[in-house]
């Protein structure tokens, strides 16, 4: 894929990404309501930005061009297989709750991810209708559990285990290309050192899908950049089909 214009980071731990785009020498800035590292380009509400432009009005995809690429982390805490086992009542936290309180929890869950759902939808059809090219980022891991195997069309590609890549975790990810397709590469980390949650910056209160969960490690990021969009062979390995 090339990329003409710049890349625009959207929703909180797009950072990461961002600062490896730049690093290939890629313009990129990120967006997101918070700014908990101190470093978000751009503070806005995009799901207010999505709801405009979805109803045709004014918002941050018309300055968007097909030039540029979006790439999406959107937020997962809803769709997560985690969640799941909150609408199943099987979750450590529920444990001890009474049946009344459990529907009460859950009557709010989903009235809470039927409108993220909703603001997925609505920017895959934004984009698509425009012509932008966007990539979207979620958790996928194939077991039937999260929210979006069973109610989302399927991803472009899903990387199943990030750790061979050089993330923190395997955490299967799924990713959706809109208006673009990815390449087909495979770089292997060489640095065999396992990264572990314990080197990230800890936040109180985090729990499975909290911030630390939710981080990226710059290796895996640019891995997966030379891989999946820009096809780029880096010094030292072997660009081969994954």
């Amino acid at each position: 894929m090339e990329i003409k214009g710049k890349v625009h980071c959207f929703f909180e731990q797009s950072g990461t990404f961002k600062r490896e785009f730049i690093k290939l020498g890629i313009p990129a800035e990120d967006y997101d309501i918070q700014d908990n590292f101190g470093e978000t380009d751009h503070k806005i509400d995009l799901f207010a930005e999505i709801e405009r432009a979805y109803e045709g009005g004014a918002s941050i995809f018309d300055s968007i061009t097909c030039n540029d690429l979006i790439m999406a982390f959107f937020p997962c805490i809803h769709f997560c297989d985690a969640k799941t086992l909150y609408f199943l009542g099987v979750s450590v936290g529920q444990r001890g709750k009474k049946l009344h309180q459990l529907m009460r929890q859950n009557i709010g869950f989903s009235q809470e991810r039927e409108r993220f759902f909703r603001l997925l939808m609505q920017m895959v059809a934004v984009c698509d209708e425009s012509g932008c090219r966007l990539i979207i980022e979620n958790p996928y891991n194939t077991s039937g559990m999260t929210y979006l195997e069973n109610n989302f069309i399927r991803p472009t590609i899903v990387d199943k285990n990030r750790m061979l890549r050089g993330d923190y975790f395997v955490k299967p990810t799924g990713y959706w290309f809109v208006n673009c397709k990815p390449t087909d590469g495979f770089t292997e980390q060489r640095d065999k050192k396992q990264k572990t949650i314990m080197e990230l910056p800890r936040t109180k209160g985090d729990g499975i899908c909290g911030q630390e969960r939710s981080m990226i490690s710059p290796d895996y990021a640019r891995n997966f950049i030379c891989d999946f969009i820009l096809g780029k062979e880096q010094v030292g390995t072997q660009l081969s089909i994954f």
